[in-house]
């Protein structure tokens, strides 16, 4: 499902996405490098939610991408889980070397389909 903006008359299709998963597995990081190409190594804990935009072009449709980057801190989880709402994908992101992040997937699925 896409929605159409009328502020963003120029492109033909608006996606909303979330990033999604538990503390320190690289979400903020995902988002800076496919939105801006850069990468920080030694990067803070996101506090709340950010979104960056990025435009791609696809057989000729302009597509603009809205990329949330949520928190997993407890204290902001019932106004992060709003921020899903709307979202037409999500990637659920964890860290390879630390399996108890994996283990969270199923955790962050059901919250996904909670909204």
């Amino acid at each position: 499902m896409a929605f159409y903006s009328q502020e963003d008359s120029d492109d033909d299709y608006l996606f909303k996405i979330v990033l999604i998963g538990d503390s320190a597995v690289g979400k903020s990081n995902l988002l800076a490098r496919f939105a801006r190409d850069e990468f920080y190594p030694n990067s803070k804990s996101t506090i709340g939610v950010e979104f960056q935009t990025q435009k791609i072009e696809i057989k000729g449709k302009k597509i603009k991408a809205q990329i949330w980057d949520t928190t997993d801190q407890e204290r902001f989880r019932a106004v992060t889980s709003a921020y899903y709402r709307g979202a037409v994908g999500a990637l659920l992101v964890y860290d390879i070397s630390r399996r108890q992040t994996f283990d969270s997937i199923g955790r962050w699925l059901n919250e996904l389909h909670r909204v």
